[in-house]
């Protein structure tokens, strides 16, 4: 399997583990009461479980997206262009039409 599906999946993976860590929490500290409501109704368990899918989406790609980022360039250093001071100002016209 190439290495960038890797990289992706365990991501994915460790934003799953989040996910799950996060129910759980608002499950056991009853968030909005929401303890009660999964377990006195009958569709309580399949909400649970699309917070949770829909948790790991955003979690997973959360930290996809800040491993990318956090990833450096190979040593290089990047950003080696550092701002230029002006020295002479130009003037540029501007035609200004009277009222």
């Amino acid at each position: 399997m190439p290495d960038h599906i890797k990289f992706i999946l365990r991501h994915a993976a460790y934003g799953g583990v989040i996910a799950v860590v996060f129910v759980g929490t608002l499950l056991a500290l009853n968030v909005a009461n929401l303890w009660h409501l999964v377990t006195h109704t009958a569709e309580g368990p399949l909400a649970a479980i699309v917070l949770t899918i829909f948790c790991w989406i955003t979690f997973g790609s959360v930290q996809i997206g800040i491993r990318i980022m956090a990833m450096g360039d190979g040593g290089k250093g990047g950003g080696t262009r550092s701002p230029q001071r002006v020295t002479a100002p130009v003037q540029i016209p501007v035609r200004v039409e009277e009222r």
